[in-house]
């Protein structure tokens, strides 16, 4: 066998070495909303599926809702949150309260996870 060929395996491999990890890590989402223009912090980091798996959350409604009838959510087609909430807004709930009011009420409920600014928005 010449070296040609052997150079080329190698370098296949080399490759496929270094570009597997990439491909097998996780998604990282990051929730942030443009509406809020420039945040004072960093943008919270939040793996949904590992997240539900782990808090056992079963169905989207605990999370996420189209609306409040009764004073309890309904559930219906998934619409952005900026659609309804407001960055400011003299009625109703504004954008940055309704997600911090989604993820703390529910931690400082089941007593577990985050509810300080910097656990989830944390400063590299």
């Amino acid at each position: 066998m010449s070296k040609k060929p052997m150079i080329l395996i190698l370098a296949a491999a080399a490759v496929l070495l270094f570009l597997l990890p990439a491909f097998s890590q996780e998604d990282i989402k990051q929730l942030a909303d443009p509406a809020f223009g420039q945040a004072q912090r960093p943008a919270a980091v939040f793996d949904h599926d590992a997240h539900n798996e782990k808090a056992a959350i079963d169905g989207c409604l605990p999370c996420h809702h189209q609306g409040v009838e009764e004073g309890r959510f309904v559930e219906g087609d998934p619409v952005k949150c900026a659609d309804c909430h407001e960055v400011k807004t003299a009625e109703g709930t504004p954008l940055m309260l309704a997600y911090h009011k989604q993820c703390e009420d529910c931690h400082l409920e089941k007593k577990k996870g985050p509810v300080t600014c910097g656990e989830c928005h944390k400063r590299p």
